[in-house]
């Protein structure tokens, strides 16, 4: 430690190889300042990187002021909130409160980080990454990749059913007919064998899946659902 910092609380002075080893690690958009709260007129003790332009003997931030006057000494720790510089940068900051052996708190470890150009990478991204709504409301379950067409059709049988949030094994007439519509408006009977895959999964006959598929077209078309 530097004759700098002989005066310095020893509690303060462990701070200041962390806040050092903070930026070095984190780099260019990172600062780590050490201020001592007993003089918050001057409190800062040390400061590693330059993201606010601050030197040594530089005061206490207001949101530090208003916490320890609304809290005291049990002032939590201020973890990963907004700053905004006067020149528009954005910087996410922690500060973390050091006591001493009467619990008294008497400085703070201050890290600042300028997160500006990862908001402007975070915007392209979510733009690239948006997905309209149309897309969205394709398929309940997802697009389906497939090596054959029998993964296919099975995969759009499986959605539909768990999606009606029915096991087959509880299903009533109306359930099993409500499948039949899903599954028909989906397209699933231009399928070959979508008829006999659909009966054996529902534990009935193709002859019935034609008659649910004849009923509930034939309802929807007078509009009785």
């Amino acid at each position: 430690m530097t004759d700098d910092h002989n005066d310095v609380h020893p509690v303060l002075q462990t701070l200041i190889p962390i806040a050092e080893g903070i930026v070095k690690t984190f780099g260019k958009h990172c600062e780590a300042a050490v201020h001592d709260l007993r003089k918050p007129e001057n409190s800062l003790i040390y400061v590693a990187g330059d993201i606010t332009r601050r030197q040594k003997g530089a005061p206490i931030t207001n949101i530090v002021i208003e916490n320890i006057r609304k809290y005291g000494d049990n002032c939590p720790d201020l973890i990963g909130y907004k700053n905004i510089t006067k020149d528009g940068r954005v910087l996410k900051s922690s500060t973390i409160f050091n006591r001493d052996d009467e619990g008294k708190i008497i400085g703070c470890l201050c890290i600042n980080y300028d997160i500006s150009e990862f908001m402007v990478h975070k915007a392209h991204l979510d733009e690239f990454t948006a997905i309209g709504e149309m897309f969205q409301s394709c398929s309940d379950g997802g697009e389906i990749f497939a090596t054959d067409i029998n993964e296919v059709l099975e995969g759009m049988i499986d959605q539909v059913i768990q999606n009606l949030g029915v096991p087959v094994a509880m299903m009533q007439k109306e359930n099993k007919i409500q499948v039949v519509r899903e599954l028909d408006l989906k397209g699933v009977f231009t399928i070959k064998g979508a008829v006999d895959k659909i009966a054996a999964v529902l534990g009935v006959s193709r002859y019935t899946i034609y008659n649910y598929l004849e009923e509930d077209r034939s309802n929807r078309t007078n509009n009785i659902i």
